[in-house]
């Protein structure tokens, strides 16, 4: 298959499901968009957004627009590892031996919703570390493969205080995408009430199986990158570092700490994925700034001083990208 083949048949999957998507998702065209370059990229997402936003319908409708295994964890206070994990049960064999036999849990499926994330204890969080970087768990005393793709769609409500967790740092930054999701607009609102309180029935189809998705998701690690592109995402990355000689002004004042490795492997990676579903076999730089608000919002850690007056991590970055410029002039020698 040429090249240009590959393209089309990737711009087609990517809107076909755009299309399947929009039949249940009433706008939030940033999110859906945010949330298949994520899955295209083979990375996790985490939604934010206060109760009743669709945040939960998204990941539900994925689960059916896609040929893929899913599996809902409701995430909760008294909530266990083996839960999530699975566990070693005794079982009585045909002959009236007991032998342990390993129960999977519900981590072991393509499409994880991981709902309302943040009410689960660090406990139980740390079993979803190994799963979302490595995509295998050690449970029983084995290590035991995850099926790919591997996908953890988690939300999280961020004002509700009361039984919740904050993430730990170290899982934030396994999640590619942190999404923001905002409230409807007017015209929104109104198809939404059309949609959901009328006589309105809704069949999906299985748009992307299993195979082609894999398949479409080496054809993003196939798109090239130019150097200037690559050194400006690096660029983008050392500069949200506080304290050191790479660093913008808002850095130094506002962070404690800036973007790991994987913020710069987010935006390549979320930037071949956008460049493709635009028909594109090439990155450029307005792909790496489109995706650097969600790519990074979630790898910076803001100070006291940024708290204290307001600022958040998007404050930051729209300053970063106003600072680092996209080429960087070579003087002779």
């Amino acid at each position: 298959m040429s090249t240009e083949q590959q393209i089309t048949q990737f711009r087609e999957a990517y809107t076909r499901l755009r299309t399947e998507i929009g039949k249940v998702i009433v706008g939030h065209e940033p999110i859906v968009d945010g949330t298949l370059i994520a899955i295209f990229a083979g990375g996790h997402v985490l939604l934010e957004g206060v109760p009743g936003l669709g945040k939960t319908l998204l990941v539900r409708t994925l689960g059916e627009v896609l040929d893929l295994s899913f599996s809902r964890i409701q995430f909760t206070p008294d909530l266990m590892p083996a839960d999530i994990l699975g566990t070693n049960l005794v079982m009585e064999t045909p002959d009236g031996r007991r032998v342990f036999e390993f129960q999977r849990g519900p981590v072991f499926a393509h499409l994880i919703l991981a709902d309302e994330i943040n009410r689960a204890t660090p406990k139980t969080q740390s079993a979803m570390l190994e799963a979302m970087q490595e995509k295998q768990v050690t449970a029983g005393g084995e290590l035991r493969r995850l099926s790919e793709p591997f996908f953890v769609l988690a939300t999280q409500n961020p004002i509700d205080q009361e039984g919740t967790y904050p993430l730990p740092e170290a899982q934030l930054d396994r999640f590619f995408f942190k999404l923001l999701v905002g409230y409807p607009s007017a015209a929104e609102l109104t198809e939404v009430l059309n949609r959901t309180t009328e006589l309105a029935r809704v069949n999906l189809e299985r748009v992307v199986g299993r195979d082609t998705l894999l398949e479409l998701q080496q054809l993003v690690r196939q798109v090239p990158v130019a150097s200037h592109v690559k050194d400006y995402a690096v660029r983008l990355t050392l500069a949200t570092h506080p304290k050191t000689d790479t660093a913008v002004p808002i850095a130094n004042q506002f962070l404690r700490f800036g973007s790991s490795p994987r913020g710069a492997q987010t935006l390549i990676l979320a930037g071949k994925v956008r460049a493709l579903a635009q028909g594109r076999f090439n990155v450029s730089f307005d792909d790496l700034q489109a995706v650097a608000y969600p790519a990074l919002r979630h790898r910076l850690i803001l100070n006291f001083e940024a708290e204290a007056e307001g600022i958040t991590t998007d404050h930051v970055i729209a300053q970063v990208l106003k600072d680092v410029p996209r080429t960087v002039e070579t003087v002779a020698a």
